[in-house]
């Protein structure tokens, strides 16, 4: 445990005799929250980066916000989703300012897409598209919307769906942006965002939005980014970087995103007068066409080569290149080339200039992806509606290590689950914070929480093995009795969607009842029914295990079919694993079961969310008991009572039935003070 001085301004605001016990009736001190405050203090002091594993309900927010406020520098917060970037700034950061007398000048910064660009909204109007049936009722909303809006932020259209089509037309985005060369900047509200972020202390972003912000400044001047320069970054949910860092340093290219360019070009160019022949001496609708046509020869080739895959991405290995494809993948070059070419010699109209670089860029993506490189994997994804071919970097630790770790003077990594086996090595090895540049220092805060008394884990082993074609089906019946058990209030975490409709099927048969299931509604408003319903049952795949908070009662069960290892045929795991092979070490104990430890720990998170949760969490798969390395991912688990016996499990929840019963607490949801 850090040692706690005396004149220390985090005990000063923190500690049990500060302002926030004085003026917050029933508030509890954490001894976690101040030693992780002090960890955060200590590292803007001496410019350190800092590791810090923080328990759930440690009040890991306030324990590096009151540090970061006091350091008087430039931070950047990065959260994991905009949810949480909401919390902070409309709870965290007020109770900051009413009870500690802070007054911190904070920015939000969310990623562009979240933004309306006023030029393309102009020229989407210009445009036959937008007299379109589909667009009808949404563009509608946006054109009421954008005569008040002072943040152009989609978040305010409450009513517009989620992945809104012509939200997707009208929106801001890095390939979109022109900078201080478009007519519109002094209206812009992505570079009102950015003298927003310029002017605050605290600039509260995401994890997408920063590895954007650096892939931009990529080869460029420190200001070529969308993020003002900073002194301070503090990543939250920390365990997420590895991979968002590797989609942002790799290359792709989808089907979808070929023809959404293609048809914003049709617009320039016919608003510029460049697909009549006469004007142009060259039609522009015709070498769209070419360029079109030979996309969709491209896509649809690859498609029939390489198949559809519910596992998701396929590997393309240097020899799947055939004669054909090849020729193909040409043919699209040189229709884009000859589209960039007509746009850069008509380059005085902004909107066709603007299409030339974007073409370009485009073309330099695929070359990328076709040429391919010892230190990328290349992969195909074939959706419903779009097949996208990619290259994603084998590892980012360098690339993290040199253009984030040692340029930023202090670094703040924390989440809930970072440390395997009770060390952070393979969260270090990862990310590539081991070097001696770096001056490093570790913390584990450990919950607050008596997960002993709290919780029971079931681990049952009396289930088939997880590749037993009946396993799906006798899991789904093990979770129906300990649904009827709980009465609801269940969350089932599944690890592909095939087991997600099965158990969802199963469930509804056997407890005859509606189940909701991911994608029957937006996240947030399936969480929204089951606090409100308080018996819901809701079963998910991976989008849900992490980032959901349903404290209280509400959710009382969390259920999880299989141990959560990474697609193996996955082709950036395969190469992870075959690299770490040539080093000599055993990929499924070095990468596959530490990746594992974090991911269940997450899972099981969902569960205990204040200190008057109660409930259960079922692993249904039998190998984390049976087989040896099961032991490290227990290990790396909350301490739970733990048992494989249905009967323990029946006596635990008479238990906490006749304890909420004698306490009078019902549907209970706690909202202590600082819990995060």
């Amino acid at each position: 445990m850090h040692d706690i001085r005396p004149m220390s301004r985090v005990v000063e605001l923190l500690g049990p005799d500060g302002p926030l016990a004085r003026s917050l009736e029933g508030y509890e001190h954490r001894q976690g929250q101040l030693e992780m405050a002090r960890a955060v203090e200590d590292a803007f002091e001496h410019d350190r980066l800092l590791i810090c594993e923080a328990g759930t309900g440690t009040g890991k927010t306030l324990a590096y916000l009151v540090p970061a406020i006091s350091s008087g520098r430039k931070v950047v917060v990065s959260t994991a989703t905009k949810a949480l970037q909401d919390q902070i700034v409309s709870h965290d950061v007020p109770a900051l300012e009413r009870h500690l007398g802070l007054k911190p000048r904070v920015a939000v910064a969310k990623g562009l897409a979240n933004y309306l660009c006023r030029r393309r909204l102009d020229e989407f109007l210009a445009s036959p598209e937008s007299s379109a049936r589909q667009h009808a009722r949404s563009l509608a909303m946006i054109n009421e919307w954008v005569k008040t809006t002072e943040t152009g932020d989609v978040a305010e259209l409450t009513a517009l769906p989620e992945n809104d089509a012509t939200w997707r037309e009208v929106c801001s985005g890095t390939d979109v942006r022109r900078g201080n060369r478009c007519a519109a900047v002094r209206d812009c509200f992505v570079a009102r965002m950015r003298r927003a972020c310029e002017a605050a202390q605290i600039v509260i972003a995401n994890h997408h939005l920063v590895f954007a912000d650096l892939a931009l400044r990529e080869g460029s001047d420190e200001h070529a980014g969308v993020l003002p320069p900073h002194e301070a970054l503090i990543f939250d949910e920390a365990h997420q970087i590895e991979d968002i860092a590797s989609d942002f340093f790799g290359v792709q290219v989808s089907s979808s995103r070929v023809e959404g360019l293609l048809r914003e070009t049709e617009h320039a160019f016919e608003a510029a007068g460049l697909s009549d022949p006469l004007i142009a001496h060259t039609d522009g609708a015709q070498l769209i066409d070419k360029a079109r046509v030979a996309s969709r020869a491209l896509f649809d080739e690859l498609v029939v080569a390489f198949g559809r895959s519910e596992s998701g991405r396929k590997p393309i290995e240097r020899d799947a290149w055939t004669q054909d494809l090849i020729g193909r993948y040409h043919r699209l070059d040189a229709a884009l080339e000859a589209v960039a070419a007509l746009a850069d010699k008509h380059g005085k109209d902004d909107a066709v200039q603007d299409i030339g670089w974007r073409v370009t860029e485009l073309r330099d993506d695929l070359a990328r992806v076709i040429d391919g490189s010892a230190a990328t994997v290349t992969w195909i994804e074939v959706r419903a509606r779009s097949a996208s071919i990619g290259a994603t970097p084998i590892e980012v630790a360098t690339t993290l290590r040199a253009r984030l770790f040692e340029r930023i003077p202090t670094v703040v990594l924390t989440s809930a689950t970072l440390s395997t086996g009770g060390t952070f090595d393979f969260f270090r090895s990862r990310v590539g914070v081991d070097s001696p540049r770096i001056s490093l220092q570790e913390s584990i805060v450990p919950s607050p929480f008596d997960f002993e008394n709290a919780a029971m884990l079931y681990t049952p082993v009396d289930l088939p093995e997880p590749s037993d074609p009946q396993f799906s089906t006798k899991a789904a019946g093990r979770a129906a009795e300990l649904i009827a058990l709980t009465g609801g209030g269940a969350l089932v975490l599944c690890t592909s969607n095939r087991a997600m409709a099965t158990f969802r099927d199963e469930l509804e048969h056997l407890l005859h009842r509606s189940v909701a299931m991911q994608g029957d509604a937006p996240k947030t408003r399936l969480l929204d029914g089951m606090r409100r319903h308080g018996h819901g049952v809701l079963v998910a795949t991976m989008s849900f295990w992490e980032g959901v908070d349903i404290a209280g009662d509400a959710l009382r069960l969390v259920i999880i079919d299989k141990l959560p290892f990474s697609v193996p045929t996955d082709p950036v795991v395969v190469a992870r694993c075959k690299a770490l092979e040539e080093a000599g070490e055993n990929p499924f104990l070095k990468y596959h079961v530490p990746s594992t430890a974090i991911t269940l720990k997450q899972g099981f998170g969902r569960l205990i969310r204040t200190q008057r949760d109660r409930g259960i969490v079922a692993i249904l798969d039998r190998r984390l008991v049976k087989r040896g390395y099961g032991k490290s991912l227990l290990a790396s688990l909350p301490p739970a009572t733990r048992t494989t016996s249905m009967q323990d499990v029946r006596q635990f929840w008479e238990r906490v039935e006749r304890e909420r019963a004698t306490s009078g607490d019902g549907n209970t949801t706690e909202n202590a003070p600082c819990a995060e």
